[in-house]
């Protein structure tokens, strides 16, 4: 008979956890050692070259950091990962790793603040060149595939304006060109979207966010193939962005809840876009679950699930109206982080873009009157009179 594959619930409970229950303990230990003895020379540097599995150092690789990357390699349906103590610190090993003078990377205009700055900031004095495209543009982005690219970046949903993009389209259109397809899965979550199915090369995480879903830990994965992820490793081992065994701990015992979070974070998301959507004091929700939105099609094609994200416009569009309605709001916190399980709120100009300017926003796209709201698991009826409350601020 064969064995049914496990389902995503039970694997963010179970998965990459069954070698570590030793001495009948049933939570993954935190090990805090920096390194591993060896007393037969031979065995330690067999570890050490890799023909034999174990840890010599945990700047290299630690026993509960690898319980999380295997534990992720399940759940998007990878062959290996490795991680970093943030999330921008594994898109700057993956960007830089597979990166070199003279390669040429296209990616689209969405992206979060800090990917942007590589793009236009770091890369650039590398002589690696970078192409950024308007976002739901698909002809223009397969023109700059077609182009010449290396490396393929994608995000979606985007942040913070919640576009998408066609990943099994425009990852095709990357493996033509010969291009490593790299897509940021942060805002959908593996539960809510897969895309090495879709034809993804590399699949990566703020874990700092959905995966560990209490805002109290900061880490960054990337998963794929073994050999992609091989490269990634080297250049992370040596740059030392090193995850924090016990930060590493933290996002596994959030892991566990995953799939019941995100299924509670998918409904209440559906209806305060709805709720929202036929508000007087509001211009426009983005939010890829209402038909209205533009990718609606592209997110019933290769999303399970809508996400917890979404953003909305304020008729009056200014900051002053969105610091109203924030500062009004009781069961959110105004912060600069997403994915938890309490509501988070803020303005692109203090969150995903801060390190833009008005006007690099502005070319964006991101409107000033932007409110990203990250929905959390709190009762719909509270969170819903909130928002009416809040907004009632602005007459």
């Amino acid at each position: 008979m064969k064995e049914q594959a496990p389902g995503k619930s039970t694997s963010s409970v179970w998965a990459g956890e069954e070698e570590y229950i030793m001495d009948n303990v049933t939570q993954v230990p935190v090990v805090h050692s920096v390194s591993y003895g060896y007393k037969d020379i031979e065995e330690w540097q067999n570890v050490a070259l890799g023909r034999k599995k174990g840890h010599i150092y945990s700047r290299n690789t630690n026993p509960t950091v690898e319980v999380f990357e295997k534990k992720i390699c399940m759940l998007e349906g990878a062959e290996a990962a490795t991680s970093a103590s943030t999330g921008m610190g594994i898109i700057s090993s993956v960007l830089f790793a597979l990166l070199a003078p003279g390669k040429r990377v296209v990616s689209v205009k969405d992206t979060y603040g800090g990917t942007t700055k590589i793009f236009t900031e770091f890369l650039p004095r590398y002589n690696v060149e970078v192409a950024l495209c308007d976002t739901t543009d698909h002809e223009a982005i397969e023109a700059e595939i077609a182009a010449g690219c290396d490396l393929l970046y994608l995000e979606t949903p985007t942040n913070p304006t919640i576009k998408l993009m066609d990943l099994k389209r425009l990852s095709q259109a990357g493996k033509k060109a010969g291009a490593v397809v790299v897509v940021d899965n942060t805002f959908a979550t593996p539960i809510n979207q897969q895309p090495l199915a879709l034809g993804a090369d590399l699949v990566l995480h703020s874990a700092t966010k959905f995966l560990g879903g209490h805002a109290d830990a900061l880490a960054g994965v990337v998963c794929g193939s073994r050999e992609l992820i091989d490269r990634i490793y080297h250049y992370r081992e040596i740059n030392g962005a090193t995850l924090d065994p016990m930060s590493a701990y933290l996002i596994l015992r959030g892991m566990k809840t995953l799939a019941l979070r995100i299924e509670r974070q998918n409904s209440n998301a559906m209806e305060i876009a709805r709720h929202l959507s036929a508000h007087p004091r509001i211009r426009k929700v983005f939010y890829p679950g209402l038909e209205s939105h533009e990718g609606h099609e592209i997110a019933k094609k290769q999303m399970k699930g809508y996400g917890a994200m979404l953003s909305f416009m304020l008729e009056e569009e200014s900051l002053e109206a969105v610091g109203k309605v924030i500062s009004g709001l009781r069961y959110a916190h105004a912060a600069a982080n997403l994915g938890a399980v309490e509501t988070i709120v803020g303005p692109p100009a203090t969150t995903s873009h801060v390190e833009c300017s008005r006007e690099e926003r502005q070319a964006m796209g991101i409107p000033e009157s932007l409110i990203r709201y990250s929905t959390g698991i709190e009762d719909i009826e509270d969170l819903k009179a909130d928002l009416d409350r809040a907004l009632s601020v602005l007459g």
